[in-house]
């Protein structure tokens, strides 16, 4: 099937409301996505999707390689990071390359996931993928720095349709989980600082299509940003015309 017929049959499908969790790293994304699905699956058949590119984990590995693996990680770092500079250019074909798959691996997940939401299944994701932000945070990786070169050009202007599609689809609501970098990096102290700043720096930025968004800190104590993400799904349900189901009332 090509991007455009998908993008049609994703359009006037009958979907499943869709709920995602969005914020950068320390936010606490993956607690609450975890925590919000018992609260979503009250209202029918319901599955949590992880739609980051999970780079960062893999990363990390390279890195605890014996001998080689700090070499490693310092130069996919470098490349990586000269990508993601509009003032740069991709570094070489097999950069590009690899960003690709790894976007091609983000877009296997997001299908399996509309699969689901055709079915009736109820979604809660941990992140989603936007074209407000190029170059990182869930955005399309080939997108911010300049493609040269025919293949470059040709994976670049691929991957920019595939994020476009799955952009389309706007989530029924976003929670968007704030945090400052100092929170963030004392969660994660094993993420790069600055990437964690660039990430606090661009969420407000995101809007994912116009979606319903509420924005919550995440500072705050976790039994009191559930309450406000329960709330904000409740509301949201309400709005749809969906009823918790008797069995769980």
């Amino acid at each position: 099937m090509t991007i455009e017929a998908a993008m049609v049959t994703g359009r006037s499908a009958e979907l499943a409301p869709l709920i995602s969790i969005v914020g950068t790293d320390g936010s606490g994304k993956s607690t609450v996505s975890a925590k919000m699905l018992g609260l979503v699956s009250s209202y029918g058949a319901a599955q949590t999707a992880h739609l980051g590119l999970r780079s960062g984990d893999l990363g990390r590995a390279i890195k605890r390689l014996p001998l080689i693996g700090a070499i490693l990680d310092r130069q996919i770092s470098r490349k990586s990071g000269q990508a993601r500079n509009k003032n740069e250019r991709i570094p070489d074909p097999l950069t590009a390359a690899v960003i690709y798959i790894f976007s091609t691996l983000r877009i296997r997940r997001f299908k399996r996931m509309m699969t689901l939401r055709r079915k009736g299944v109820l979604i809660v994701t941990d992140r989603y993928p936007q074209i407000d932000v190029p170059g990182f945070y869930d955005g399309p990786g080939l997108s911010a720095a300049r493609a040269e070169g025919w293949f470059v050009r040709w994976l670049a202007a691929r991957e920019r349709r595939h994020y476009e599609w799955m952009a389309s689809h706007v989530p029924d609501l976003v929670i968007r989980l704030n945090v400052d970098v100092e929170t963030a990096f004392a969660r994660k102290p094993d993420h790069n600082y600055n990437s964690l700043k660039q990430k606090v720096e661009a969420t407000p930025k995101l809007r994912f299509g116009g979606a319903p968004m509420v924005d919550i800190d995440s500072c705050l104590p976790l039994e009191t940003v559930l309450q406000q993400a329960e709330q904000a799904i409740t509301q949201t349900m309400a709005k749809l015309g969906r009823e918790p189901s008797a069995a769980s009332s």
